[in-house]
């Protein structure tokens, strides 16, 4: 199933291989030549392209349908991406006043108990949330790659950070974001749902690994460490510390900003452009942003029954968010407020998009490159299976944590 998994993520991979040597069989069928294999390659993706948007420019005719793609990846940049970055660099800026006057560390240690029995990793592994909560999933990778952090783990802990580090990527930009919407409830029962998907991925991910490589069930590294090496470097009286903190958390936080234009004016312009109908009286197409032929929607509505129970959608144009989620959560946030120009978000909603966005904030796109640089790229199948199934565990709890709440109170 796994391996069917990364067929889909890339459906062209079949031609990608060949044999640079004509002359060697070794038992086997020769493979088409390099050449023709990528000729094939291109042949299907244009069919496949001109299939998407010929089926678009056909309900929508072509000058419509090239005015809404341009004026909806132009409002997604001003009203959306600009705001997401503004909360970006805030958040970065905090983040990084948290790490330098060792806030980070407190949280560290008061999450520390919660590790082993939560998520059989060792106590340092809060450091790990705590970082990609106020950052993004990469800052997993830094960690796991400083000796005097890996050597408190096994390997095949440390390969599980892929999925622990990535449910909790951009959590804080995500909650200010649902936060500032005026959704803060919401958005908190979804932190809760975030963390139970996040232990259901690290765990299935550690089964996953240990299954097929038991020999991963030993020390990263047999010397003795200190978590006391595991720090961060402070200079200069504490008034200088505030405001480089400030300030070079504040750039990270454009880097971050910059990072998610990408997803968010290609992605969410895609994924808009399949959930949203006419936007005219008498349902024509007019050529403004955030039109489409809602396809999305449509086979959602077909099966809603299952996403009311599952999730509590009302509306199958919800489930775009967590589609658009699979590749970058800041693409996903950025539907969000035509979804409450429309009416149809409430806070049950913006719980399991929380959950879902944090838990699974863009993986197919970072897991990848993740355990790659770790070195354990063998694994890709398994931490995308663990985390796919570890999302849709944290939007369901999320949805059932919000109904039982709403009981209560």
């Amino acid at each position: 199933m796994l391996s069917t998994m990364l067929s889909v993520v890339d459906p062209f991979q079949v031609f990608r291989h060949h044999n640079t040597d004509p002359n060697k069989h070794n038992g086997k069928p020769r493979r088409m030549k390099f050449t023709t294999s990528r000729s094939l390659e291109a042949l299907i993706f244009l069919v496949l392209f001109f299939a998407f948007f010929g089926f678009l420019a056909y309900r929508m005719t072509l000058p419509n349908m090239l005015n809404t793609f341009m004026q909806t990846a132009y409002h997604l940049l001003l009203e959306t991406v600009f705001y997401i970055m503004a909360i970006c660099v805030l958040m970065g800026a905090i983040s990084k006043l948290l790490t330098e006057f060792g806030v980070v560390r407190l949280m560290e240690n008061i999450l520390r108990p919660l590790m082993k029995p939560l998520y059989n990793l060792p106590g340092v592994a809060a450091l790990g949330a705590v970082m990609t909560f106020l950052s993004d999933n990469p800052a997993i990778i830094s960690l796991a790659k400083d000796n005097n952090f890996a050597r408190y783990f096994k390997k095949y802990q440390l390969v599980s950070l892929t999925n622990f580090g990535t449910a909790f990527g951009m959590g804080l930009v995500v909650i200010a974001f649902m936060t500032g919407l005026g959704f803060g409830k919401g958005a908190l029962v979804g932190l809760l749902g975030a963390v139970i998907g996040s232990i259901v991925s690290t765990r299935l991910m550690q089964r996953f690994t240990l299954k097929s490589y038991p020999e991963l069930d030993c020390p990263v590294t047999e010397e003795e460490g200190t978590e006391q090496n595991i720090s961060f470097k402070s200079e200069g009286n504490a008034f200088q510390r505030f405001l480089n903190a400030m300030l070079d958390g504040g750039k990270s936080g454009v880097g971050i900003g910059v990072a998610i234009i990408p997803g968010v004016l290609c992605i969410s312009t895609i994924v808009m452009m399949l959930t949203f109908g006419p936007a005219g009286a008498n349902g024509e197409y007019t050529g403004v942003a955030y039109e489409g032929v809602p396809v999305i929607t449509w086979l959602a509505d077909k099966v809603n029954v299952v996403f009311y129970w599952l999730f509590g959608f009302e509306s199958g144009a919800l489930v775009s968010f967590p589609i658009t989620a699979l590749g970058a959560v800041g693409a996903a946030i950025g539907l969000v407020p035509k979804f409450i120009a429309d009416g149809i978000i409430t806070n049950n909603a913006i719980a399991v998009f929380t959950a879902m966005g944090m838990c699974w904030s863009g993986y197919l796109s970072t897991h990848t490159a993740m355990l790659d640089s770790l070195g354990y790229r063998k694994l890709i199948g398994k931490a995308i299976g663990a985390h796919t199934i570890g999302g849709l565990c944290a939007g369901i709890a999320a949805h059932w944590l919000w109904v039982l709440l709403a009981l209560i109170f």
